[in-house]
C-alpha cells in the first residue's frame, strides 16, 4: 500500500490537450475567451467608427473612399441564423461630410438611402454580409462546430472550424493557434465565396474586448473593401431612430 501511495504521489498530472487534439467546440470556446469572454458573447450593442476603402469588380485603383464609416449594432440574444438580418443595424458612409450611402435594419424592415428595400433583395443583401456574430452563439443547442484542416493567415498559423447553425447556415472561422484571436471568416453567399481577414488587434478594458482594427472583405478571391476601425464603443445607448426607415423618423 505504501509503494502504491508513493507511486500516486509522484504520478504526472494529466497532459493538456495539444493543438492537434483540440476539437471544434473547444477552439471556439477559447476564441470566445480570447475575445472577451461572456461580456463579449453577451454584448448588447456595438458602435464602430473609422474609415473605409472600396474597390470595384475590376481595376486595381480604389473606386471610392469613406473618411467616415460608422456601424451601429444592437444584437439579438436569440440569434440562430448566421447569414440573415438580426437584431438592428445601421451603417453610414460619408466622404468629407458628403453622404455616400447608408443601410439600416430595424428588426423588421431593411432600407437604404433610396428607401425601403424589397424583402427578397434585402434577404440577398444580408446573406452577402451577415455572419461574424454567429460565433457568439456557438455553444448553444442546435449548433455544430467541426474542426477541419488547419491553415495560415499571413505569418500566423490558424485552426479552421466549420460552424453550422440550427437553420443549416455554414460559416468557416479561422482561429489563431497562439492567441485564439479570430483572424478569418468565410461563407458562401449569393454573390459568391466571401472571406473576411481580421488584423491589427487591440485589447480594450471595461469591458474586456479584443477588437480587430483592420477588416478586409473578399468575394471570389477579389478584395471588395477594407475598413479601418478607430474607435469602439460597447454597450453604449443607441438612439432607436437611427435604425428606423426615413419615413418613420
Amino acid at each position: 500500500m505504501r509503494c502504491a501511495a508513493v507511486a500516486l504521489a509522484f504520478a504526472a498530472p494529466p497532459a493538456l490537450a495539444t493543438p492537434a487534439q483540440l476539437d471544434g467546440p473547444t477552439i471556439l470556446q477559447r476564441a470566445t475567451e480570447a475575445a472577451g469572454g461572456e461580456g463579449w458573447a453577451n454584448a448588447k450593442s456595438l458602435i464602430l467608427e473609422g474609415r473605409a476603402v472600396f474597390w470595384g469588380a475590376s481595376g486595381a485603383a480604389p473606386k471610392s473612399t469613406a473618411d467616415s464609416y460608422v456601424m451601429y449594432r444592437e444584437f439579438d440574444p436569440a440569434r440562430s441564423a448566421a447569414h440573415a438580418a438580426e437584431g438592428k443595424v445601421r451603417i453610414i458612409a460619408r466622404d468629407k461630410r458628403r453622404p455616400l450611402w447608408t443601410v439600416g435594419y430595424d428588426g423588421e424592415t431593411s432600407w437604404n438611402e433610396k428607401g425601403i428595400i424589397p424583402k427578397a433583395e434585402a434577404d440577398a443583401f444580408w446573406a452577402n454580409n451577415m455572419g461574424f456574430g454567429i460565433i457568439r452563439h456557438a455553444r448553444k443547442p442546435g449548433f455544430k462546430a467541426e474542426r477541419v484542416a488547419d491553415g495560415e493567415a499571413g505569418p500566423h498559423k490558424i485552426h479552421f472550424v466549420r460552424l453550422t447553425d440550427p437553420q443549416g447556415g455554414v460559416t468557416l472561422f479561422g482561429i489563431d493557434q497562439q492567441s485564439f484571436a479570430i483572424r478569418r471568416m468565410a461563407f458562401m453567399t449569393p454573390r459568391g465565396w466571401h472571406e473576411r481577414h481580421y488584423d491589427d488587434f487591440v485589447r480594450l478594458k471595461n469591458p474586456d474586448w479584443l477588437q480587430a482594427r483592420s477588416v478586409s472583405l473578399f468575394y471570389n478571391g477579389v478584395k471588395a473593401n477594407t475598413v479601418f476601425w478607430k474607435t469602439t464603443k460597447v454597450n453604449a445607448q443607441i438612439d432607436p431612430a437611427l435604425f428606423s426607415p426615413p419615413h418613420s423618423q
